[in-house]
């Protein structure tokens, strides 16, 4: 209709046969053909488009939780490196306690325990110097 009408400016008249009828039906067929074409290839893209799209937000979400749980890892490691030396330092304390003459320099430095027939003086300068090791 569309070439009637150009055809009708230009004062010719296009020809009505089979083999023109013939030609406009099949322009009018690949018309359509790529209209559809076109739009199954719009649908296809956006598809793959949003597909791309999610996986790429996954993958992200997925290395940000991975770098945390490493981090997080790092951070336990040195806990228990910390909680490991405190362990062996007890386990060392422990050894000493059950060791009987260890027992006794302790209770006779830290509680004034004596032995029988033991007599402790304290002097005033100790007292000070002691305090003062302790400050140190």
């Amino acid at each position: 209709m569309k070439r009637e009408k150009k055809w009708e400016q230009q004062g010719v008249t296009p020809l009505q046969n089979d083999f023109t009828r013939a030609a406009e039906i099949e322009g009018a067929r690949k018309k359509a053909h790529h209209i559809r074409l076109y739009r199954r290839l719009t649908v296809f893209g956006l598809i793959i488009l949003l597909t791309s799209i999610w996986l790429g937000s996954t993958i992200y979400a997925q290395s940000q939780t991975i770098a945390g749980k490493e981090q997080q890892h790092e951070e336990k490691l040195v806990q228990l490196e910390v909680v490991e030396k405190q362990q062996n330092k007890l386990e060392e304390q422990i050894r000493l306690l059950n060791d009987d003459d260890y027992l006794s320099k302790l209770a006779r430095k830290d509680y004034f325990l004596s032995d029988e027939g033991e007599i402790i003086f304290t002097m005033p300068n100790d007292a000070g110097k002691s305090a003062e090791d302790g400050k140190k």
